[in-house]
């Protein structure tokens, strides 16, 4: 089974990577799965539901959310109807929406997909290692699912590492979002799943993480706001990983980072036969 995972899109220039780039990846590499975080899409915090469908339309099988989630009013009215729209799975109780689901993919295998929000340097939620551990032990890998994707919303790349060995051997993917830069970091561990702290974004990398430099630079130089940030509007990088796993077990046989218009090095991944 082949699976891409996409970073943080943002905002508008990241919404067009998404529906001009992503159809075209799908029919080269032949992905069964496709799951895009897109907590920053709409405006760079949050993602309305004309975004959300947008994104889906461009190829996105699932989308996640992050500390974002509920940024966009809109968001609360239309998350709970939405089965393939995952927030953290450690908000609180009573949250509106889903932070796991099974899938069916295009090869007609079960796909898991969990996201989690991580606790260092972020807003208090509960505890995402044991949140994501029952949520897997739920639906086993190699037994209710073919592949399990872990999708962990956190700024310290030592908490997302902590999560990939913590899980080693029960997941396919554990893959860190938020900090919107990608890390050369991606690896298979010892148990067969694929690792990647920080999947990067999708949007404008000629900017502060995806946003207009102005304004960033402004704060850092002064400590003073002058204004909102506001999404960098050039052509944007589309950043992730792909993997392929074996069908009998779901671990991983291969990963890659995958990195493809825009500023940054193009970088795609190199299936075999």
């Amino acid at each position: 089974m082949r699976l891409l995972f996409l970073g943080d899109v943002v905002g508008k220039s990241g919404r067009d990577a998404i529906t001009d780039r992503l159809p075209g990846l799908i029919e080269k590499h032949r992905f069964d799965f496709v799951v895009v975080n897109g907590e920053n899409a709409s405006h760079g915090r949050g993602l309305t539901e004309p975004h959300f469908n947008e994104i889906r339309a461009g190829g996105a099988d699932v989308v996640t959310l992050g500390d974002h989630a509920f940024d966009q009013r809109d968001t609360i009215s239309y998350i709970a109807r939405e089965s393939t729209l995952i927030r953290p799975i450690n908000f609180a109780p009573g949250t509106p929406g889903r932070g796991a689901n099974l899938f069916e993919s295009r090869g007609g295998y079960r796909v898991l997909v969990v996201q989690a929000q991580g606790r260092v340097f972020m807003n208090p939620v509960d505890d995402p290692f044991r949140a994501v551990e029952a949520a897997v032990a739920a639906c086993p890998l190699g037994e209710q699912a073919d592949a399990i994707v872990v999708d962990f919303h956190t700024e310290a790349t030592s908490e997302i590492q902590a999560m990939g060995h913590f899980l080693d051997g029960k997941v396919s993917l554990v893959v860190g979002t938020h900090t919107h830069i990608p890390t050369s970091d991606h690896r298979i561990l010892r148990g067969g799943t694929a690792l990647m702290a920080d999947a990067g974004m999708c949007g404008d990398y000629d900017s502060v993480i995806g946003v207009d430099m102005e304004e960033p630079l402004n704060r850092f130089l002064t400590g003073i706001a002058n204004g909102r940030f506001t999404p960098a509007e050039g052509e944007a990088t589309l950043s992730g990983v792909a993997i392929e796993t074996d069908p009998k077990t779901g671990l991983v046989t291969y990963v890659s980072p995958l990195r493809v218009g825009g500023t940054l090095a193009q970088v795609e991944p190199a299936f075999g036969s």
